[in-house]
C-alpha cells in the first residue's frame, strides 16, 4: 500500500509539474484565447530611403475595417452600410457574418479616414476599426523593379520589399476583449492593449540624385529608339555600391496593374539581375585582361603589349571563317597592337589571344571574373548567365567567346567583372542596402563592402584602364568622351538569336564606361535591346552613358581631372 500510494503521489505530482511548468505557458495561452477576442493593431512597415535619407517608400495613413459576427445585432444593416461605403459585395458579407465561425472578418484594408468617419456615423454594433499600412512611393515608377511592392495585406511580394520583408514588416499588436464561451463581448470587461512593434527602416546605397539622371536617360532612349527595353546601372567600382538602377518599360508603384498578371510580371522583373544576353565586344575587356595579366606573369603564350597582330580581317578556326565587324581592306585595322585592337574592337586579335592562352587559362579568368555564377547581390532571382562547360567547349566556341559570342551574361555580372578589371584588380560583391535602423535612429545592421577575390594584378588593371581610356579618347567609344575628364569604356553590339539562328536586324547594343579612368569612382553600363534605327553600341549606348556622366559631374560639382 505504501508503494502504491507513493507511486500515485509521484504520478499526480508529475502531472501537476507538467501542466503547471512544462506546458503551463501553452495552456495559459489557450485559456486566454478561449476567454478573449482580439482586434489586430497593424505594425507600421519600415520605410526605405536612398543613401542621403531621401524617402523612396513610406506609409500612407490608412485604416482597416473589421466585423465581429457574434457582436453584430443587425446583420442586414451592417452589410448594407459597409457594402455601400466600402464597395464590398453585400451578399458575400452577409454570408460571412451569418456563418458565425470567425471571431473577426476583415472587410477592407487601406481605408481612408473619411471613410472611417462616414461608417462611424451609423454606430454599427460589431464593426471595429484599426490603423493599417498603405505603401506610398513618392517617385512613382522610379526603381519600381528594385523597390518592389507588397500584397494587399502588407507582405513583401517582389524586389526589396520581399527580400527584406522580415526586417520591414514589424510585429502586430492587438486589443484584447473579454468574451464569453460563444465569443460575445462581456459587459463592463477590461480592455487590454498590446502595442505593435513597427518594422525597421532600410537605407540604400542608391543615390536618388543619380537615379533621376539615369531615369531621364532611359526615358530618352525609349523615345529616340523605341527598343524592347533599356537599362542603365551605375556602380561605385571601388566598393561595389549600386548607386542607380533604371529600367524601362516600368510602371507606377502607386498604380500597380494587379489585374493584368502578364504585364505586371513582365514589367516587375528586374532584367539587370535576371536576364542574360550575349555581351558582344564589351566581353573583350576580359580577354584583354587575361592577356595583360598572363604576360606580366611571364606566360610565354601571352602576347606582349607591343605585339603587332596579323592584319587579316579573317581567322579560320575549326574549318569555319570568323570575321571582324569592320572591313579591313580599307586599312583601318592594319598593324595594330592590343591597345589599338581595343580601340578598333577588332575580333580577330581577340581570337588570337584566346586560342594562344588556351581554354584552361581562359576559363580560369571567366570563373575569376564571375561569369557563370551569381554575383551575390542582395536581390532575389539573380541568374547565372550561360557558359559552355569547359569540357564541352570547342576551339570554335573559344574563339567566339573571346569577343562575346557563345556566352551569355547578366548586366550585373558584366558590370562587376569590368569594375574588378579596372579598379586595381579586386572583385567586390555588389550590394543595394547600406544599413538597417529603427525609428529612433539605432542601427540594427551596417552592410560593409565585401571583397570576394583578386582577379588580376594591380599593374595589369592599371594598364587595362589606360587602354580603355584610349577607346573613349580615340577609338570606338569616342561618343562618350567628355572634355576635361578621364573617361574609359568599351562598346558592344551583339546579334540576337531566335530558334538557334541569327535574327536579322535584331541587336543588343551596349556601352560600359567609367571615370576617372585612373581612379574609377563611377561606372555605368547601358544596355539597349533592339533599338530601332540604331547601328552600333558606339552610336546608341555610348552617348547615353555620356549623358549619365555629364549629369553626375554637374550634380556632384566634380572638377575636371585633366
Amino acid at each position: 500500500m505504501v508503494i502504491a500510494i507513493t507511486f500515485i503521489f509521484l504520478l499526480i505530482s508529475g502531472r501537476v509539474f507538467y501542466v503547471q511548468i512544462v506546458d503551463g505557458e501553452h495552456l495559459q495561452s489557450l485559456a486566454v484565447d478561449q476567454w478573449t477576442r482580439e482586434l489586430p493593431i497593424i505594425a507600421g512597415r519600415g520605410s526605405i530611403t536612398d543613401a542621403n535619407g531621401t524617402p523612396l517608400v513610406v506609409n500612407d495613413s490608412s485604416f482597416a475595417v473589421y466585423v465581429r459576427p457574434r457582436n453584430v445585432v443587425d446583420r442586414e444593416k451592417v452589410a448594407n452600410t459597409l457594402s455601400e461605403i466600402c464597395g464590398v459585395d453585400k451578399e458575400a458579407l452577409i454570408k460571412k457574418i451569418s456563418a458565425d465561425s470567425s471571431s473577426e472578418i476583415t472587410v477592407k484594408r487601406a481605408v481612408s479616414k473619411n471613410m472611417i468617419d462616414e461608417i462611424s456615423q451609423y454606430e454599427l454594433d460589431g464593426v471595429y476599426f484599426s490603423s493599417d499600412n498603405k505603401r506610398y512611393y513618392p517617385y512613382g515608377d522610379s526603381l519600381c523593379q528594385i523597390l518592389g511592392y507588397t500584397s494587399v495585406d502588407g507582405s513583401g511580394l517582389t524586389g526589396l520589399e520581399k527580400r527584406y520583408d522580415e526586417y520591414l514588416k514589424g510585429y502586430n499588436g492587438e486589443i484584447l476583449y473579454d468574451a464569453d464561451l460563444i465569443g460575445k463581448d462581456l459587459e463592463n470587461s477590461a480592455v487590454r492593449y498590446v502595442k505593435a512593434t513597427d518594422g525597421l527602416n532600410i537605407k540604400l546605397n542608391i543615390d536618388y540624385e543619380i537615379q533621376q539622371i539615369c531615369d531621364g536617360v532611359t526615358a530618352k532612349a525609349m523615345d529616340e529608339y523605341s527598343p524592347k527595353s533599356v537599362s542603365v546601372i551605375v556602380i561605385d567600382p571601388s566598393n561595389g555600391k549600386l548607386l542607380a538602377v533604371s529600367q524601362r518599360p516600368c510602371f507606377d508603384l502607386n498604380e500597380i496593374p494587379r489585374n493584368d498578371a502578364e504585364k505586371l510580371n513582365k514589367q516587375s522583373r528586374s532584367g539587370v539581375f535576371s536576364d542574360s544576353y550575349e555581351p558582344g565586344s564589351t566581353f573583350k575587356i576580359l580577354t584583354a585582361a587575361a592577356d595583360i595579366n598572363e604576360y606580366l606573369k611571364g606566360n610565354n603564350k601571352a602576347f606582349s603589349l607591343s605585339y603587332v597582330f596579323n592584319s587579316s580581317r579573317y581567322r579560320y578556326v575549326g574549318g569555319k571563317k570568323i570575321k571582324c565587324w569592320s572591313n579591313h581592306d580599307n586599312g583601318k585595322h592594319a598593324n595594330e597592337n592590343l591597345a589599338e585592337a581595343l580601340n578598333n574592337s577588332c575580333n580577330p586579335c581577340f581570337v588570337d589571344i584566346a586560342l594562344a592562352l588556351g581554354k584552361t587559362t581562359m576559363y580560369d579568368y571567366i570563373e575569376a571574373f564571375g561569369y557563370g555564377k551569381v554575383t551575390g547581390v542582395d536581390f532575389d532571382g539573380e541568374a547565372l548567365g550561360m557558359v559552355v562547360p569547359e569540357s564541352a567547349v570547342t576551339e570554335g566556341d573559344l574563339a567566339r567567346i573571346s569577343f562575346g559570342q557563345t556566352i551569355a551574361v547578366t548586366p550585373i555580372q558584366l558590370l562587376c567583372a569590368t569594375a574588378s578589371a579596372v579598379n586595381g584588380g579586386l572583385y567586390f560583391e555588389p550590394y543595394l542596402v547600406n544599413e538597417i535602423y529603427d525609428d529612433n535612429g539605432s542601427i540594427a545592421e551596417i552592410i560593409n563592402p565585401k571583397i570576394r577575390r583578386r582577379v588580376i594584378s594591380e599593374e595589369a588593371s592599371n594598364i587595362l584602364a589606360g587602354y580603355l581610356e584610349g577607346v573613349v579618347s580615340s577609338g570606338s567609344g569616342k561618343q562618350a568622351y567628355i572634355e576635361g575628364y578621364r573617361v574609359g569604356g568599351k562598346t558592344g553590339t551583339a546579334q540576337k538569336y531566335e530558334n538557334g539562328v541569327i535574327a536579322a536586324g535584331k541587336y543588343v547594343m551596349s556601352f560600359i564606361g567609367f571615370f576617372p579612368a585612373n581612379d574609377p569612382k563611377y561606372m555605368s553600363l547601358c544596355v539597349v535591346d533592339e533599338p530601332v534605327g540604331g547601328l552600333y553600341g558606339s552610336t546608341v549606348a555610348a552617348p547615353l552613358v555620356k549623358d549619365v556622366f555629364e549629369g553626375i559631374i554637374k550634380a556632384k560639382n566634380l572638377k575636371p581631372t585633366v
